[in-house]
């Protein structure tokens, strides 16, 4: 299956939603809320900043954007594993966010490479 644009926004979206309400069920100490704040600002940023890169006015602004993508997908794998570290969790539920989390860093982390591919084949071709 395609990750269409659309497909990668609802994903995002998702992702977002299920993060939030992660958080939201952590003991309330001053390191989760501190955490908690973190990766509520990096996870639901990676779905507004995709939405933005899909906007984009260029091949350069979409790469621009894109990265930002990148660093917030891994900024918020960084966040779920210091917060399952730290509350020693261990549940299926966690473990599942922490692997899409994943999955969108990788999967933002390949479409830059291709972006960046495919506008280098473009200018040489040029």
């Amino acid at each position: 299956m395609s990750l269409t644009p659309e497909i990668l926004k609802k994903r995002t979206f998702d992702y977002a939603l299920r993060t939030l309400k992660t958080i939201d069920t952590l003991k309330s100490t001053t390191a989760n809320e501190i955490m908690g704040k973190q990766v509520m600002r990096s996870s639901t940023s990676v779905g507004a900043n995709y939405r933005a890169a899909c906007k984009a006015k260029s091949t350069a602004d979409f790469i621009n954007k894109l990265k930002i993508v990148e660093e917030e997908s891994d900024e918020s794998v960084y966040w779920l594993e210091l917060i399952k570290a730290y509350n020693n969790i261990n549940s299926s539920e966690f473990e599942l966010l922490l692997k899409v989390s994943k999955e969108l860093e990788k999967i933002f982390s390949a479409s830059v490479i291709t972006a960046k591919n495919r506008r280098n084949n473009t200018l040489n071709k040029s």
